[in-house]
């Protein structure tokens, strides 16, 4: 099922323009995630900020941002001085400059968007700045506001439509050979390369989203799909003496405690 437009605006390439809509690529929303509650009364904990040196619990309108220039001294920053710094949202992305795919490393890639065309109208236009890209093996750079902060973003061909990358900032990415520096210059065995190569060869594969399969998710889905099954009333056979409902609160630790115990057990 399509999401809705996480934003919408135009693409314009001198005098082109033409509407379009972005939507994020990549999703978190089907991972398994937990609520902290008090195993007592079974009901959420809410969490709330106290003063690190009193203990008390500080009022929301007491709350600021700080910026740290030393042990314990701070720069105070208002609401109103964070809000002015704020960028207002742009409706355009206008692509100024044009790079080279391959001369952008992956590293300065930060989060993927796809783009479309907003309005059949407009599609002529989003199909000519896409080719001419795809043609020339280039990809666009612009700036775009996002989140009332601006970035830097790339445009890329990819099939049918626009995949946008939003850019690391310069001071988010470290120098590699700060890291590297100290691995020597050695060259590979010239007899020891057939073996790894051949080696690589032999578990080459095609590209799969099932490489990339997360088995604790999909393990907890199942336990967690067993206690759902197991916490539903069970239709009562004859008279039977009334017993006290489950609990609705399921141990996960000790279910997958049990579920390696019994995989150590088969496999022995």
């Amino acid at each position: 099922m399509a999401l809705r437009p996480y934003w919408k605006g135009y693409l314009k390439l001198s005098l082109v323009t033409c509407p379009v809509q972005m939507m994020p690529a990549t999703s978190e929303s089907e991972k398994v995630r937990f609520h902290t509650l008090n195993r007592q009364t079974q009901n959420r904990v809410v969490s709330h900020y106290v003063d690190s040196v009193t203990g008390r619990e500080v009022r929301e309108e007491d709350e600021v941002k700080g910026y740290q220039r030393g042990e314990n001294e701070y720069v105070i920053l208002e609401d109103e001085e964070l809000e002015n710094v704020a960028l207002e949202s742009t409706k355009t992305i206008d692509i100024s400059t044009f790079a080279p795919r391959d001369s952008i490393e992956w590293i300065w890639l930060d989060t993927p968007y796809y783009l479309s065309p907003n309005d059949p109208v407009g599609q002529e236009a989003f199909s000519v700045i896409r080719d001419a890209m795809e043609s020339q093996d280039m990809v666009g750079i612009s700036r775009l506001v996002i989140s009332r902060r601006e970035r830097a973003v790339m445009l890329e061909p990819r099939g049918k439509g626009i995949v946008l990358w939003t850019l690391r900032f310069g001071d988010e990415v470290r120098d590699e050979d700060t890291y590297f520096e100290a691995i020597g210059d050695e060259k590979a065995d010239s007899e020891m390369m057939p073996l790894f190569e051949q080696l690589i060869k032999k578990q080459t594969k095609d590209w799969s989203p099932k490489m990339v399969a997360d088995p604790v998710q999909e393990r907890l889905l199942e336990i967690i799909a067993a206690k759902k099954k197991a916490l539903k009333p069970q239709k009562a056979k004859g008279k039977t003496a009334p017993s006290s409902p489950p609990s609705n609160v399921v141990n996960i630790m000790d279910a997958l405690r049990k579920s390696v115990s019994a995989e150590k057990r088969a496999t022995k």
